[in-house]
């Protein structure tokens, strides 16, 4: 599972980045996403609070994970089902052509 994040921002206290590092260590975040990457494959133009709703995965953990994951994309915001907010959508992620060497 590609990670594109780094597991907390520069600017986040050293409790975040203690948190970030237990839980990548735990390995508990990598099982995160692969249930997050599963679900959208399987039910494609959720939002992170509606994906939730379908696997074990909080709204907090799907919404954290999600933009982790090189296996989904963001799309479209529309009205969440859930909660009547805006939101965007996620779908698996184009596959990107390798260049090819001169």
């Amino acid at each position: 599972m590609a990670v594109t994040h780094l597991p907390a921002r520069a600017t986040d206290p050293l409790t975040s980045w203690e948190a970030a590092e237990k839980i990548t260590d735990s390995g508990k975040a990598a099982d995160q996403r692969a249930v997050a990457v599963s679900i959208v494959h399987k039910h494609p133009g959720l939002t992170s609070f509606e994906l939730s709703m379908l696997c074990p995965l909080d709204r907090y953990q799907m919404a954290r994970r999600l933009p982790e994951c090189r296996e989904v994309q963001k799309g479209e915001a529309r009205e969440c089902k859930v909660t009547g907010h805006m939101a965007v959508t996620w779908w698996p992620a184009v596959a990107q052509a390798e260049p090819v060497a001169a």
